[in-house]
């Protein structure tokens, strides 16, 4: 259940999207590549004209997250201003509706949720699909020029690596974290310290279903590596 989960309103469940289908508080998201988009997605649901990490120039290289002034506009110019709730979704195991989540919040809209399962849920529960394409008018997006502690820098995981009150996490694959696998990286390997759970793991199988397990699994997969709600976490 949704509900069971301690921060339960950053979860949407296929049945809580249905119901807010037509309601025009809310945005709903396609996260995927466009051209999966226009194959077919959740009705009412706006395609991103913008390369799903939203990164500075909007490439899989460069800044790590574009500036909130870029970030409004992209926003703003597909119909999602400040007033919205946003529902993020993709077919992917999760990994770009999270990451519209993440920067979303890093710019203080805090009205956001993931799709539970994300399409392969909704698609395979047999709920509505489409090709039309949605024209909502332009929104008004206002980010938070602060940002906030979301993000840490290369300095803060220096700092943290001998330090007992945070736990470092990789949540990439396990080739990545034992250097077989460099992606490619210019150097191989973790972060000293670091404990690993690929990303993955978060959810039910078989991968990437994007379903989160249930509450008790998940906090005995973080109890067994030392990621308790009093330690801080930095992730990577």
């Amino acid at each position: 259940m949704i509900s069971d989960y301690p921060n339960a309103t950053l979860v949407a469940s296929t049945e809580w999207l249905a119901e807010h289908l037509d309601d025009p508080a809310v945005r709903i998201v396609d996260c995927d590549e466009l051209i999966g988009y226009q194959r077919m997605h959740i009705r009412g649901s706006i395609g991103l004209r913008y390369h799903h990490y939203f990164k500075e120039d909007g490439k899989p290289t460069g800044h790590h997250l574009m500036g909130p002034d870029r970030f409004a506009e992209v926003m703003s110019s597909h119909g999602i201003g400040s007033e919205h709730t946003v529902v993020a979704y993709d077919n992917s195991g999760g990994v770009y509706a999270a990451r519209l989540w993440w920067a979303l919040d890093y710019y203080g809209h805090t009205r956001c949720k993931i799709l539970n399962g994300g399409f392969r849920s909704w698609h395979n529960e047999g709920r509505q699909v489409t090709q039309e394409q949605p024209r909502y008018e332009r929104g008004e997006f206002r980010a938070s020029t602060g940002g906030n502690d979301s993000l840490c820098t290369i300095d803060d995981v220096k700092a943290a690596i001998d330090d007992p009150d945070v736990v470092i996490w990789d949540v990439r694959s396990g080739p990545e974290h034992e250097g077989t696998d460099d992606r490619p990286n210019k150097r191989h390997g973790h972060i000293p310290g670091a404990v690993h759970l690929e990303w993955l793991e978060m959810t039910e199988r078989p991968w990437p279903s994007g379903v989160l397990l249930p509450v008790g699994e998940i906090r005995a997969k973080l109890d067994a590596l030392g990621i308790t709600p009093e330690k801080t976490v930095y992730t990577h």
